[in-house]
Formats: structure tokens, sequence, C-alpha cells
């Protein structure tokens, strides 16, 4: 069914995966981007339009004769959500209503609390615990209403994002140190506390199938990723230390991350506030059920865990040149 789709956010990680995964099954992608010197650059056989998500008559003007929108973009870390992300949404719901296209979302746990945990199907009762969940809620709240009025959506949730374009997440910021070599690996998650991870190509692989299959779907269809889950909180720093070896160098060593530090920090500024208000995520097994996707889809694309950290450590400048030969899985 590949068509036209515009992508916003296609500079960031998932955004950027799902442009490239799009351009190589067909699809004519157009991307907005803010900067260029000139009002449409062709490149990576994709077309770059200048323009601002949070900017309408740009929005608009990109998605024209578009059948998809991709909405993957956020602000950066977490500034200014409250004043960026539902804007933004709204701008994609105004273009896929006049265009009839669907939407599709990268979405989130964090429109979930305790009270619904540790089994999330896409049906739980979304009782937020954090000011960034309740932006969350209401941005899929925006979307679901559109689809009333000529659009429609596909949304998928998965656990935390890794892979090697994740410049921004918790593996990149919390686990590792991008650029460097691993020495020690970081363990946000209290000890035997099960955590859920997607890779992304994994994830845009996913959305790109559901969209393959999006005539038999509900004009507004939510999907979960069950993703690679690391059932007692040390499986994924298991795969980076297997994966460092691999390469040469020495297995890195475990230690338990500075919560106390972005405590401190959160007295000053307000990326470590939001971080200290996403820890209950790290303190109680979160785990995501695709019973929904695997009807749909018959199976969800999942890279070998040790293939994807590899990649993803590579990706982060974190690995030394090296002959290793394939991962054994």
């Amino acid at each position: 069914m590949a068509g036209m789709a515009l992508v916003l956010g296609a500079t960031g990680g998932i955004g950027g995966e799902m442009a490239r995964q799009l351009r190589d099954a067909g699809w004519e992608v157009r991307a907005l981007k803010r900067g260029l010197e000139q009002a449409e650059v062709r490149r990576d056989g994709m077309a770059w339009l200048r323009g601002d998500a949070m900017n309408r008559d740009a929005v608009m003007h990109a998605a024209r004769g578009c059948s998809v929108i991709v909405h993957a973009v956020n602000p950066p870390g977490y500034r200014r959500w409250p004043q960026l992300v539902l804007p933004m949404m709204d701008n994609t719901v105004a273009a896929a209503m006049a265009q009839q296209a669907t939407v599709v979302l990268p979405g989130t746990v964090y429109n979930y609390g305790p009270d619904a945990f540790p089994l999330l199907s896409e049906d739980s009762p979304q009782q937020r615990l954090s000011r960034k969940g309740a932006i969350r809620v209401e941005l899929e709240r925006r979307l679901q209403a559109a689809t009333g009025r000529g659009a429609r959506a596909i949304v998928v949730r998965a656990g935390d994002f890794f892979g090697p374009q994740a410049a921004s997440s918790w593996f990149s910021q919390a686990l590792v140190k991008p650029g460097k070599p691993v020495a020690a690996v970081a363990l946000p998650g209290a000890p035997g506390i099960g955590h859920q991870w997607a890779y992304l190509p994994d994830v845009a692989r996913t959305m790109i199938e559901l969209l393959a299959s999006g005539h038999g779907l509900e004009p507004f269809s939510t999907f979960h990723m069950a993703g690679h889950w690391d059932g007692d909180g040390t499986q994924m720093a298991a795969a980076i230390r297997r994966v460092v070896a691999r390469h040469g160098g020495a297995e890195p060593g475990l230690q338990a991350f500075p919560w106390w530090l972005v405590r401190m920090a959160s007295l000053f500024a307000a990326t470590p506030r939001e971080l200290l208000e996403m820890r209950y995520l790290w303190q109680m097994p979160v785990r995501m059920r695709n019973e929904r996707l695997l009807e749909v889809l018959g199976r969800e694309p999942q890279t070998p865990l040790d293939e994807a950290v590899e990649a993803t450590l590579q990706g982060l400048g974190c690995l030394r040149a090296s002959a290793a030969g394939p991962v054994v899985v």
C-alpha cells in the first residue's frame, strides 16, 4: 500500500527509523525540518521540507497528498512538554483530517499508573501518575476524537526505546555513556524488578506492517509490543557485557544508577524532576501484552537481543573496532 507519507520528527530516533523503513518499503517520504536553507531539499531518498511542527501552515502544506502522517516529534529531553506536545498534535490532527490520512503514533507506558500493573493490555485503565503521563493521555484523546472527523490512527505502545539512533533514551543516558567505551553498566531498577525494552527498528517495522494491514483496523487502533522483557532487571546489562567482551573489551562492571544525584539535581532543574516522576516505572514490573498485535500480524518483529544491543552500542560509539564475527544468540 506504499504511497506518500509525512514524517514529523525524522531527525529523531523512532522518526528517523520510520522514515528510512518507509522509504525502503517504496513509500514517497517527506520530512519536516527546521533550519533548512532551502524550502525543499532532496536527500537520502527523501524530500526534506523546511518547517516546524509547531507551525500549522507548515504541517498542512507538507501533508498535502499524504495518506500517512507519522507523529514522532517530541521536545528534546523533558523540556517544555506542556507548552509544545499538545499544540504539535493539534497541528497533526488538523492535517490528518484535511487529507483523510492515518496518523501513526509511537506510544509509551507513561499513560498508565500502578493500578494497572504488572500486565498491561490496550484497554487497561489509564490512571497516569506523572504530569508527562497526563499529557500523553490527553494527546491520545485528541487523536481519537479526530478519527470521528475523517482521520484514522494507529498507536503502538512499547517499552523503553533503544537502538543505534536512540540518543535520548534510558539506555544511552543511564546504562552507558555515548561515545565512550563501556567501563560499567548502571542499573536504574530496583533489585529483581523486571523491565521492558523496545528496539527501535522493530517498533518501526511493526508500525509499517500494521499500515499494510490497515484496511481491516478500527479507525482508532491501539497495539502493545512485547519487545524484550528483562525479567530481573539485569539481563539487558548482561547482554551489554557479552557484546563488549566479544569486541575485545574488558567485561564491564555493574553499578547502581545514582538516583540520589538526580534527586539533588531536581532541586534546580526541570529534567531531573521529570526523571524522578518516572522512577516508579523502575520500581515495579511493567509488562505489555501483545495478543492484539499477534491477532493482526501473526507475529511481532523482534531482533535477537544481542544483535540489537551490538547495533545500539555501535551506533552510540561505545564499541572498539574489532573483527568480531556474527553475534551468537
